[in-house]
């Protein structure tokens, strides 16, 4: 028996193989950013050209709600199924699929022939995007020595907002939408690679081979922190992903009329990206010197606060939305890296992918469906600005929780 640890556990002393594998999960990580929210930054010219007809806000606001939320319910359910996959056939094999399927399938945007077939598309993205996320996190969680792993950590949900700097950056270097979907090609690679070099978790391997474990995740000692995490998590996907989504269109409606948008579009982007890497590097210094619940209270409240400001405050385009937005943003990367490090360590290795996964994707049900009805608000709700100051509303749901937590 202390053979086969040892033999399982060499990963886990390589600096090579530890190193190898984050690399290869930093990739995945950023690309997964990118495939996210590339949609969203060229939605207002892509949706036009495939629906063939001139379209007006409310309908650009409504077939986008349909792109943004088939989006959103295939990474919860990717996110929940590859959870259970991973804990199945391991940490390694599973990644490499996930990473493979987002890939391929952005790849086949750059030929799609009408919104319908993009709908299919971007849900399987979804899919992929959401295995992604998870599996990597609960990786790098049990491959790293305790005493960095939260700076790890903190450090590869950084990698998200670089996935979004990256989208910006698309935005502004191709002109046409559908050339920049072809770069769905690298994770493809990264998923081969995968598959062939990286390590799989000493951990997993040693779980599978005892194979003694009889947790669930609905047991009583296990319910709890399933319930607060799911209700933190979820309420801080809606608030995220509703604005995410959804301000580079807001920033094109306060242009004046005639105005493409293509720069202010890119930048607000790449400040989105900035601004989450920025605090997703801050994430884990403040967690050490105010603590975990205290960082997240803190975070929550200036969402809140900045959500008012950026939303109530402008009614027409001026430099002011690029400060507002990167104040916003450092708080998304914060709140971020902070519950990447720590609700995997919520449950026990066996269970840990399908716990995780279901705190980490159960909240996106509702996401994506607050996000599907983003045109229908768009209308009642006289605009963008109003609709947006809507998802203002789960980040204090969130504050609420996590001060009433343990």
């Amino acid at each position: 028996m202390m053979q086969t640890l040892d033999v399982i556990d060499l990963e886990t002393k390589s600096v090579t193989g530890k190193w190898l594998a984050f690399g290869l999960c930093a990739g995945s990580y950023i690309l997964s950013g990118t495939v996210s929210t590339l949609m969203s930054v060229f939605l207002p010219v892509a949706i036009p050209e495939l629906t063939g007809d001139a379209i007006d806000q409310a309908q650009l606001g409504e077939i986008g709600a349909y792109v943004s939320a088939i989006y959103l319910y295939g990474w919860m359910v990717g996110g929940l199924l590859f959870g259970v996959v991973s804990d199945r056939i391991g940490r390694v094999k599973s990644l490499a699929l996930a990473t493979g399927l987002y890939g391929l399938s952005t790849c086949l945007v750059t030929v799609v022939p009408d919104w319908y077939s993009l709908l299919a598309l971007r849900f399987f993205a979804g899919m992929g995007v959401g295995g992604v996320l998870l599996i990597s996190t609960v990786y790098i969680s049990e491959i790293w020595e305790e005493r960095s792993r939260a700076v790890m950590l903190g450090i590869l949900a950084v990698c998200f907002p670089i996935g979004i700097v990256t989208t910006g950056s698309l935005n502004l270097i191709f002109s046409h939408w559908r050339t920049a979907f072809g770069i769905g090609a690298i994770p493809v690679l990264i998923a081969v690679l995968i598959f062939t070099l990286a390590p799989e978790s000493s951990k997993w391997r040693i779980t599978k081979t005892v194979k003694n474990s009889t947790e669930a995740i609905f047991d009583e000692n296990n319910r709890p922190n399933l319930i607060s995490g799911s209700l933190i998590f979820g309420c801080v996907l809606i608030g995220l992903w509703g604005i995410f989504s959804w301000l580079p269109t807001w920033a094109q409606t306060l242009l004046a009329q005639g105005e493409d948008g293509q720069k202010e579009r890119g930048l607000i982007m790449i400040l989105l990206g900035m601004g989450g890497i920025t605090g997703g590097v801050f994430s884990g210094m403040l967690v050490n010197k105010f603590g975990k619940k205290n960082t997240l209270i803190g975070t929550f409240t200036l969402c809140v606060i900045m959500c008012c400001i950026l939303f109530l405050s402008n009614s027409h385009f001026t430099n002011i939305i690029y400060v507002e937005t990167a104040v916003l943003s450092f708080c998304f990367g914060i709140s971020q890296g902070a519950l990447s490090s720590y609700i995997p360590e919520l449950f026990p290795i066996s269970i840990r992918g399908t716990a995780t996964g279901f705190c980490f994707n159960v909240g996106r049900f509702f996401t994506a469906t607050a996000v599907f009805f983003i045109g229908s608000m768009v209308s009642v709700l006289g605009g963008f600005s109003n609709a947006l100051l809507v998802f203002t509303v789960p980040f204090l749901v969130a504050l609420i929780a996590t001060a009433r937590s343990k």
